[in-house]
């Protein structure tokens, strides 16, 4: 496993995004590990979130395309954290964009915020996770609705490896279903490689109890 991979599991548990315990995810599964980039709190963290993101989105989709697209709300941050990152470490300059919840009817009107899209624009749509593939098919006629645009894909920090709507992974499902590729900074398999039966800061942070429970959870959810 790459050494930046690494670096960015142990972010998350420093920054309490990457939790343990009894969880139920957007889709109603109920699940032992729950990953929220609410708890990226500071300038530091979302400095350092964006470098990790960027570094995801270069290796994966280079960066010749126009827009990045972080779904409200979460992805807004996201999206201005990585176009950031993009412009400081490979010199990318990279609209950011993002919808609302509710159409403003005043000043900068219309859904979205941030830089237009528009007909011919290269879009690559940010995310924090991706359980059952639920949330693209919201974003994407979002996108869409805007003009002739080319997606590209779906960037998320963390790959579940869980079922979507059927056998196969959420992120199989959506690269299937719409053309795109996607890709993540870390897989789940990463974290269990990394954090089982080692110490960190004076804790092992998954023993064999936990290791036990996220196996039975990939037993009943895990992808075919």
């Amino acid at each position: 496993m790459e050494q930046y991979k690494k670096e960015f599991i142990e972010f998350m548990i420093d920054c309490e995004v990457l939790r343990f315990g009894d969880f139920v995810t957007k889709s109603g599964r109920k699940t032992p590990f729950f990953v929220n980039t609410g708890f990226y709190r500071t300038g530091a963290q979302l400095r350092k979130l964006g470098e990790y993101y960027a570094k995801a989105i270069e290796s994966t989709f280079g960066t010749d395309f126009d827009v990045l697209f972080g779904p409200a709300y979460k992805g807004i941050p996201l999206s201005v954290a990585a176009s950031m990152a993009l412009s400081e470490h490979y010199g990318a300059d990279i609209r950011y964009c993002s919808n609302r919840k509710e159409v403003k009817d005043h000043g900068d009107k219309g859904i979205l915020l941030g830089g237009p899209i528009g007909d011919g624009d290269r879009v690559v749509i940010i995310e924090d996770v991706t359980t059952a593939g639920t949330s693209i098919h919201e974003t994407l006629p979002i996108i869409q609705a805007q003009g002739d645009v080319n997606v590209l894909g779906l960037v998320v920090s963390v790959d579940r490896m869980e079922r979507g709507q059927g056998e196969k992974s959420a992120l199989k499902e959506i690269e299937e279903q719409f053309g795109f590729k996607t890709t993540a900074i870390v897989t789940m398999a990463d974290v269990v490689e990394h954090l089982y039966n080692r110490e960190y800061k004076g804790r092992v942070v998954i023993d064999d109890k936990l290791k036990a429970a996220i196996d039975a959870y990939y037993e009943q959810y895990g992808a075919k």
